[in-house]
């Protein structure tokens, strides 16, 4: 049975107020991704995140004395009927007020990145939403990546590519001028926001993808997030301690690292 809209609201403050209010709320204020005067575009892909954090937007605009403004924005890369229905349902009964609008990006995707289409997709996608956000006069862009996802690009970056780096809760964008990416459930968890939507009686969509729909077999970013289960039934704060990791990189104990002038080695700095 599908709760009332008010019922949702109250329990996301109330009933998961310690594992995703509290959790939102202070990546806002460690990160400052939320200011005075901020027109923020809230990205709705349908899934469970994107809805879990337009909620939260806008218990924070009703709640707080920040005075900021908001536009739910949802992009249909070419969704089976059936899927942008079930998404249009969600926003009706969490009373999101979604302003969508098409593109041809599954069709594109499917065209020119053969086999590998999620990476080449997730950068058309992006710039799509950063050029939607823009004609409606957002300085923000608003996603629903999640503490999860953030570990999980740690691990993967390192494991697959040999570099170390996150996912940054804020980003200025590169392409589009005075437009920053904020990422305000940074530390938030994904079980927590599966649990809470769950308790909707609302159920969200998946990536709705119909171009991985054809294929079969895992991604990396699957085998990841197994791979950090394994280790968390050996260590219980393996999660947040990848996390620390990126907080505190000892300068002096690296080989070397990378910033916008080049590649460095520790043997630059050995003999001072």
């Amino acid at each position: 049975m599908v709760k009332s809209q008010l019922e949702i609201e109250r329990s996301l403050i109330k009933t998961y107020k310690k594992r995703i209010w509290t959790k939102f709320i202070r990546a806002i204020k460690e990160y400052e991704l939320v200011e005075k005067g901020d027109k923020i575009a809230v990205a709705i892909s349908g899934g469970k995140d994107s809805l879990t954090l337009a909620k939260l937007f806008q218990e924070l605009k009703k709640h707080r004395k920040l005075d900021f403004d908001l536009e739910f924005i949802a992009m249909d890369p070419g969704y089976k009927k059936e899927k942008l229905d079930q998404m249009m349902y969600n926003c009706d009964k969490l009373g999101i007020p979604v302003k969508v609008h098409k593109s041809d990006i599954f069709e594109v995707s499917e065209r020119i990145a053969g086999e590998n289409p999620c990476y080449m997709c997730a950068r058309m996608r992006r710039g799509n939403l950063y050029a939607k956000a823009e004609e409606l006069g957002c300085n923000k862009l608003a996603l629903g990546h999640h503490f999860d996802d953030v570990i999980e690009t740690v691990m993967l970056n390192i494991i697959f590519a040999g570099d170390f780096k996150t996912m940054m809760p804020k980003l200025k964008a590169k392409n589009f001028e005075n437009m920053e990416l904020i990422r305000p459930m940074y530390l938030v968890e994904e079980e927590s926001i599966i649990r809470f939507m769950n308790s909707t009686g609302l159920v969200a969509m998946d990536c709705a993808c119909t171009v991985t729909s054809k294929k079969s077999g895992g991604s990396k970013r699957d085998y990841v997030k197994e791979l950090i289960k394994e280790i968390k039934k050996e260590n219980e704060f393996a999660g947040i301690n990848i996390l620390r990791a990126t907080e505190n990189v000892n300068m002096g104990a690296i080989l070397g690292f990378k910033d916008d002038f080049g590649k460095h080695s520790f043997l630059e700095r050995y003999d001072d």
